[in-house]
């Protein structure tokens, strides 16, 4: 009987595993997870802690004993601590410490990231929080539901994608909130003068502001626990932290076994999930590179929807079949309170790291049409080629529901190779209620027109 091991029961190894079984039934998948709960939805967690998602279970896409009845073997509490690529074999370890030595035929690699912590003196205190698990969040959510004991006040550290959702959901719970950021803009993944953008929004929604200041320390009171951060520019008192400095891939044993790993430290694959020069492993999801269609080199790019996605690709090769997985171009969504916001491509910096001559454009609309209620207002950035015209990325902020969703039309676009032109003309849906004559990703690429 053919063996696949798995390692990781989220997003990537799960759809593996899953994928796997359904075509190969006579098949043994064993799936190694070491905490207690598979297939959770992680960009939900922080929806969680908002209150907008009332129970943990809500966010669990398939339990353990779902996995069971469909034949997959789900070992919860054990460890994958070792692996040796020439005896095809993982060395597993279980709560209790005992180890043993699991063969494999094929191993199918998905053990995710693991949250950036640096060592900043008093970040271990026991209300300095990361949301990235749910067991973790759920003791965040414990204090935060504490009666008599709930924080007041509460510290953000990092701006981006966590980082500003983080800051709604303390919003959503009443709690007063600062945002710390070593860079003088949120969200780096987009321009400065749309990071700025966001920024006004989140200030004028009560959100304190404090970027371009650098993390020194977390200052503990006499219990232990975190009262403040400081910084190189001011202290911020606090009752709680949370800690969102992006993540890194967790590839420590892939690392010691001697797979191959890119400059972030992500495990590098081909277009089929296999890693490179290893016929019997595979791995997905957020502790791999993945290959980036403008930049053309592979980056880490952890996002749930790549996840899935790579962990059917590889499950079907797996399984006897043939798929890829194209690639990327850094396609994201998120909202901070009434600030919805998406980038797509390139922002202009990478842009011309990467050696284009690029040209933008930025329009300020309604997101409907004007004359309609509440119309909203959105600001739409758009990126292309001097001389050809393709278009290279986009951003869009707006305050209103319909306004950032808008990306995924300039994602097409750039995935599909359009040209400002080519978008201009497009023939897109129009009526009142959804958005002006002109879409407003239209207008933003007709004003790229005169300078391309």
């Amino acid at each position: 009987m053919t063996r696949i091991v798995v390692i990781g029961a989220d997003a990537a190894g799960a759809s593996a595993a899953s994928q796997i079984k359904r075509r190969r039934t006579d098949w043994e998948v064993v799936m190694f997870e070491r905490g207690q709960i598979t297939s959770y939805a992680a960009c939900g967690l922080p929806y969680w802690v908002a209150g907008q998602v009332p129970r943990q279970d809500m966010l669990i896409a398939r339990t353990p004993r779902q996995h069971r009845a469909r034949g997959i073997d789900v070992r919860l509490g054990t460890e994958v601590v070792g692996i040796d690529p020439r005896a095809s074999s993982v060395t597993v370890r279980t709560q209790d410490g005992q180890e043993s030595i699991e063969g494999y035929d094929q191993l199918v690699i998905g053990t995710g990231a693991l949250p950036v912590r640096p060592p900043i003196p008093g970040s271990q205190a026991p209300n300095v929080a990361t949301v990235h698990t749910v067991p973790g969040t759920q003791d965040l959510v414990d204090q935060l539901t504490r009666s008599g004991s709930a924080p007041r006040r509460a510290v953000v550290v990092g701006a981006g994608f966590i980082g500003i959702e983080m800051a709604e959901a303390f919003l959503d719970r009443g709690i007063a909130v600062t945002v710390i950021d070593q860079a003088t803009h949120p969200m780096v993944s987009f321009d400065p003068d749309m990071g700025a953008v966001l920024a006004e929004s989140m200030a004028d929604q009560g959100v304190a502001c404090a970027f371009g200041q650098a993390v020194r320390e977390v200052e503990l009171d006499e219990a232990g626990l975190a009262q403040a951060v400081l910084t190189d520019a001011g202290r911020y008192p606090c009752e709680l932290v949370v800690l969102a400095l992006g993540v890194r891939p967790n590839t420590g044993i892939a690392i010691e076994a001697g797979l191959p790993v890119g400059d972030s430290g992500g495990l590098l694959t081909d277009r089929r999930q296999q890693v490179r020069d290893h016929e019997d492993i595979w791995a997905a999801g957020d502790c791999v590179e993945t290959y980036h269609r403008l930049l053309r080199t592979t980056v880490h790019m952890p996002l749930g929807t790549h996840a899935n996605k790579q962990g059917r690709v590889l499950g079907l090769n797996v399984a006897g079949e043939y798929a890829t997985f194209p690639g990327i171009i850094g396609t994201a969504i998120t909202k901070v309170g009434t600030a919805h916001l998406s980038r797509t491509g390139l922002t202009e910096a990478q842009a011309a790291q990467a050696g284009f001559d690029a040209v933008a454009a930025k329009v300020q609309t309604s997101v409907i049409a004007g004359y309609m209620p509440n119309p909203g207002r959105m600001i739409t950035k758009v990126l292309a080629e001097r001389g050809t015209g393709r278009l290279l990325g986009g951003q869009i902020i707006g305050d209103r529901v319909g306004a950032a969703k808008r990306i995924d039309t300039l994602a097409m676009a750039i995935w599909t190779g359009f040209t400002a032109e080519d978008l201009t003309g497009a023939d897109l849906s129009y009526a009142p209620p959804f958005s002006p004559t002109w879409d407003p990703v239209q207008t933003a690429a007709r004003r790229l027109l005169p300078t391309i």
